[in-house]
C-alpha cells in the first residue's frame, strides 16, 4: 500500500485518529516492573518471567572511536556513518525545583485564571443540555449496537500461522484451526496498559520477533514493544517515542523517532548476540517529515522524507540490511514520489511531469533517476487517487471522480486497464491489509456517512467484484443521496454531497448540517457515523461541501485553495450554502455548520463575512488563530506548515493576506451565530491559547453588537467553550467520543429549535 498520498495528518494542524489511554504506557516507560504472560484464550494465566525496569537514560551519539560526536554541516537529508549509542550521564544537570516554581509569570497566572473561568462557565451552561444530551447518547448507543458489526481485525498470515489482534491482545493461530483456540502472545492489560490499544503490528520474516506500537490518549508519541516469540514470549525491548517501524531482516528493525510532532531520524536496532542501535538517516530540513515502509514484496525498506510539496526516498536492501541506503532520486522542489517494487523494477507514483497530478511510472532499480522514469498510467483530469496496492501481476488504484468511486485494475501481463464503477451510495473506501503480494484477491470496505461498512473483494482470477456477506448488514433504504455543483465567485464548480430522508416533506423547513474542511489536500471524512444516520432518521439534511484546499478533485484542487488562494475556499463555502438554500434545502435559521481542526479556518471566516447564512456552528479543536500561530516559529509545526499557509514573517504580502481571512483577526461587532467549541488542554497541534483568545474576542464582539442595538427582542448568541482535560487532537475513547457528539447535537437542537428524538418536524416551543 502506497503511503502519504495525502499530506500526513501527523505533520499538520489536523485531526489524527487514535483511540487509547496513557496510564499503563506512562508507567511502563517510567520504569515499573511487569510480568510477561503467555496463555491460551481458555487457559489460566501463567507468569513466566519478570520484565526488568526500564530506566530513563541520557543518550549521546558517539562515533566509531567512541569519542563524542562533533557538529557537522550536512545536506538536507543525509545518510550518516554508523554510530552507536552511549548511555553516559556525565555532566547532566538537574534543574532546581525552587527556580522552576519561582519562574511562574503573571501571564501564566492569567492563563490559569482564564482556564478556571471557562471551566466554571461550562459547568453553569452544561446543565441546560444535560437531559437532551442523555437522550441523544442513549439513541446513539442503540444505533451503535444495531449497525456496528465486527468485520474482523486484519489477519497477518505467514505460511500456516495467522496473527491477529482483538481487544488489546495479539493472538497466534493455525490457518486451518478455529481461531477460538489461538494463543495469546501479548496482552496490553496484563502488561499494565489497561486502557491502551495496539496501533501497529509487524512480524519479523522468520517469526522470531514481533514489534507492536502502543499509543496514549494524551500523547502524540507511541512506544514500540519488541517481543521475542516462542513457547514463552518475552518482552525483549521497549523503544519510546517511535512513529513508524519495519523489519528489514529477521533480527534487524528500522524505526523513526518522534519528538515535538516531528520525525527526522531513522535508527536501526539489532537483536543478535551483539545488540546495538545505530543512527542511519537524519533529516535537516524542518519542513520534512520522515517515515519508513516496506515494499509489498519485502525486497526493499523505503526511507521516505516528505514535505507538503516535495519528497525524497532512500532504499534499504532487505537482503543486505547493514549496507548504507541508496538514493532513488534527489528531492526536486514540487515533485512528490512514492516507491513500490516488482520484478527488479521500481514502480513510482509521482507528480513528476505535466500535468502535476499523480502518475504511475517505472524505472530499473539500478538506474532509478527521474531521467529513466517511464510512464505506465496517468490519471484523468480532476481524479483523486485515494490508494494504490501492488500485487505480483496486478496493480489496483482506488479513485474518486465527480463524487463517484472507481477501481482501476492494471494488468502487467496483458498490459490492460479495467475500470470498475463502485456502488453509487459509496463515499469512502478502506483497503484492508494484504500481506501477501502473490494473493489472487484484494479486499476492501465501502461506506458512507449513513451506510455502515460493507466488505468487497476483487478477484484477479475471476476478474470481477464480489460483495462479501460476512454478516447481514441492515440496508439503509430511506436515505437519498444527491450530488450538486455550486458555482463559486470565479465560476469554478464546487461539488456538494447531500443526504436526506426520502420520506421528508417541506425540505425548506428541515434542519441542515453543513460540513467543511478544505485544507492539506485532505478529503472531508465521509465514513459511517451513527450520529449522521440518527440525524437522517430524525429528518435532518446533511451536506458535505468539497471546497478547494481539500483533495476531492486531485492535487490541483488542493493547490488552488492553499497559501495565496485560501480565500477561494471561503468563496466556495458561501456558494455551496447559498445554492442549498436556493434549491430548497432548509433556510438560514435552520442551518448549522460543522468543522474540525483546520476546517475551523473557513468556518470561522464564514462567520465573520456572512454570518446571516447560518444559525449555529460546532467546532472541534479549531484552528482559528492562523496569523499568530504562523508567526511563532518555536511551535513544532509552524515551519513545515508554511507550504500550506505561507510565511508571514518573510513576506509582508503573505502577512496581509492571512490577516484578511484569519478568523481571530476579523472578529467585529455584528450578529454572530451561536458557537459551540470543543478544545483540548493538551493539544499540541492547535494551541489552546489561540482558541481561548478567539472565544473571548467573539463573546465581546457579540455583546458589543447587542448593546448597540436597542431593537426589541434582540438576540444574543451563545458562545460556549467545552475544554477537555483528556484528549490531544485525537479521537477519544468510544465513551468520551459519544458524550462529545451528544453534547454537540444537544446544542444544535436547542439553537435550531428542533425537537430531536421525536417523530415530527414541528419546532420546539
Amino acid at each position: 500500500m502506497i503511503r502519504n498520498l495525502q499530506c500526513l495528518e501527523i505533520s499538520g494542524y489536523q485531526e489524527m485518529k487514535v483511540r487509547m489511554s496513557c496510564a499503563g504506557l506512562r508507567n511502563l516507560l517510567q520504569g515499573l516492573c511487569y510480568s510477561v504472560r503467555y496463555y491460551s484464550k481458555h487457559s489460566c494465566l501463567q507468569t513466566v518471567c519478570i520484565y526488568s525496569k526500564i530506566k530513563s537514560k541520557q543518550c549521546c551519539i558517539l562515533d566509531c572511536a567512541c569519542s563524542t560526536c562533533t557538529h557537522r554541516t550536512l545536506p538536507p537529508g543525509s545518510i550518516l556513518p554508523w554510530r552507536c549509542f552511549s548511555c553516559k550521564q556525565e555532566g547532566t544537570k538537574i534543574p532546581s525545583k525552587r527556580k522552576q516554581n519561582a519562574s511562574i509569570t503573571t501571564s501564566d497566572l492569567s492563563y490559569k485564571n482564564l482556564l478556571k473561568s471557562e471551566q466554571e462557565n461550562w459547568n453553569d451552561i452544561s446543565a441546560r443540555y444535560k437531559a437532551m444530551t442523555k437522550r441523544i447518547k442513549e439513541k446513539l448507543e442503540e444505533l451503535h449496537n444495531k449497525y456496528t458489526f465486527n468485520l474482523g481485525s486484519p489477519r497477518i498470515r505467514f505460511g500456516e500461522n495467522v496473527y491477529f489482534e482483538e481487544n488489546g491482545c495479539v493472538f497466534l493461530s493455525k490457518a486451518d484451526v478455529d481461531e477460538e483456540n489461538g494463543d495469546i502472545l501479548f496482552s496490553t492489560e496484563d502488561l499494565g496498559f489497561s486502557d491502551a490499544f495496539i496501533q501497529r503490528i509487524r512480524i519479523s520474516p522468520d517469526q522470531r520477533y514481533m514489534a507492536i506500537s502502543l499509543k496514549s490518549e494524551n500523547s502524540e508519541e507511541a512506544a514500540c514493544v519488541i517481543i521475542k516469540l516462542g513457547h514463552f514470549p518475552v518482552v525483549e525491548k521497549v523503544i519510546p517515542s517511535v512513529f513508524s517501524f519495519e523489519w528489514a531482516a529477521n533480527d534487524v528493525l528500522y524505526y523513526t523517532s518522534q519528538k515535538n510532532l516531528k520525525c527526522q531520524n531513522v535508527f536501526m536496532t539489532t537483536f543478535t548476540n551483539r545488540k546495538h542501535t545505530k543512527l542511519v538517516y537524519t533529516e535537516q530540513d524542518a519542513r520534512f517529515f520522515v517515515d519508513i515502509y516496506c515494499t509489498k514484496d519485502r525486497r526493499f525498506l523505503t526511507i521516505n522524507s516528505n514535505s507538503k510539496t516535495t519528497s525524497e526516498v532512500w532504499l534499504v536492501d532487505c537482503r543486505h540490511p547493514f549496507k548504507s541506503p541508496a538514493l532513488v532520486q534527489a528531492r526536486t522542489k514540487g515533485v512528490i514520489y512514492h516507491i513500490e517494487h516488482r520484478n527488479d523494477e521500481l514502480y513510482i507514483l509521482t507528480t513528476y511531469g505535466e500535468p502535476a497530478e499523480y502518475k504511475l511510472m517505472k524505472a530499473p532499480v539500478a538506474a532509478s533517476g527521474k531521467e529513466n522514469w517511464q510512464l505506465v498510467y496517468a490519471l484523468e483530469k480532476k481524479t483523486k487517487l485515494v490508494d494504490l496496492e501492488m500485487f505480483s501481476d496486478h496493480c489496483i488504484m482506488f479513485l474518486k471522480n465527480a463524487g463517484h468511486l472507481y477501481l482501476n485494475v492494471i494488468s502487467f501481463s496483458s498490459h490492460s486497464v479495467q475500470s470498475i464503477k463502485l456502488p453509487t451510495w459509496a463515499c469512502e473506501f478502506e483497503l484492508e491489509s494484504q500481506p501477501e503480494h502473490t494473493t489472487s484477491t484484494c479486499y476492501f470496505q465501502l461506506t458512507s456517512p449513513v451506510h455502515p461498512p460493507k466488505r468487497f473483494a476483487y478477484s484477479f482470477k475471476e476478474n470481477n467484484l464480489i460483495e462479501q456477506a460476512v454478516q447481514e448488514v441492515p440496508i439503509i433504504t430511506n436515505c437519498h443521496t444527491t450530488r450538486l455543483l455550486a458555482k463559486s465567485k470565479d465560476e469554478t464548480l464546487v461539488p456538494i454531497t447531500v443526504f436526506h430522508n426520502m420520506n421528508s416533506k417541506e425540505l425548506h423547513r428541515k434542519p441542515l448540517l453543513v460540513h467543511v474542511y478544505g485544507a492539506y489536500g485532505i478529503d472531508l471524512n465521509m465514513s459511517f457515523k451513527e450520529d449522521k444516520l440518527m440525524l437522517i432518521e430524525e429528518g435532518w439534511i446533511l451536506a458535505y461541501c468539497h471546497v478547494r484546499g481539500g483533495g476531492e478533485l486531485g492535487l490541483s484542487w488542493h493547490k488552488d485553495g492553499c497559501q495565496h488562494n485560501k480565500l477561494k475556499g471561503l468563496h466556495d463555502l458561501k456558494a455551496c450554502i447559498m445554492l442549498l438554500h436556493e434549491l430548497g434545502f432548509s433556510q438560514p435559521k435552520y442551518t448549522a455548520l460543522a468543522a474540525a481542526s483546520a476546517g475551523g479556518v473557513l468556518a470561522g471566516a464564514l462567520c465573520n463575512t456572512a454570518p446571516e447564512l447560518i444559525r449555529a456552528m460546532v467546532l472541534q479543536a479549531p484552528f482559528v488563530d492562523v496569523l499568530n500561530t504562523m508567526m511563532k516559529t518555536h511551535l513544532p509545526l509552524t515551519i513545515e506548515e508554511q507550504e500550506e499557509w505561507g510565511n508571514p514573517l518573510a513576506d509582508e504580502k503573505c502577512m496581509k493576506y492571512i490577516k484578511s481571512y484569519c478568523p481571530y483577526q476579523n472578529i467585529k461587532p455584528q450578529c454572530y451565530p451561536s458557537v459551540f467549541i470543543t478544545a483540548y488542554e493538551n493539544d499540541q497541534r492547535v494551541p489552546l491559547t489561540g482558541v481561548l483568545r478567539y472565544v473571548q474576542k467573539l463573546r465581546k464582539a457579540a455583546l458589543d453588537h447587542a448593546s448597540r442595538t436597542s431593537e426589541k427582542g434582540n438576540w444574543v448568541p451563545n458562545i460556549i467553550l467545552d475544554m477537555r482535560a483528556s484528549g490531544s487532537h485525537c479521537d477519544s475513547s468510544w465513551e468520551d467520543s459519544l458524550k462529545e457528539v451528544a453534547r454537540h447535537l444537544a446544542f444544535l437542537n436547542k439553537e435550531l429549535q428542533v425537537c430531536h428524538l421525536q417523530h415530527h418536524s414541528k419546532p420546539c416551543k
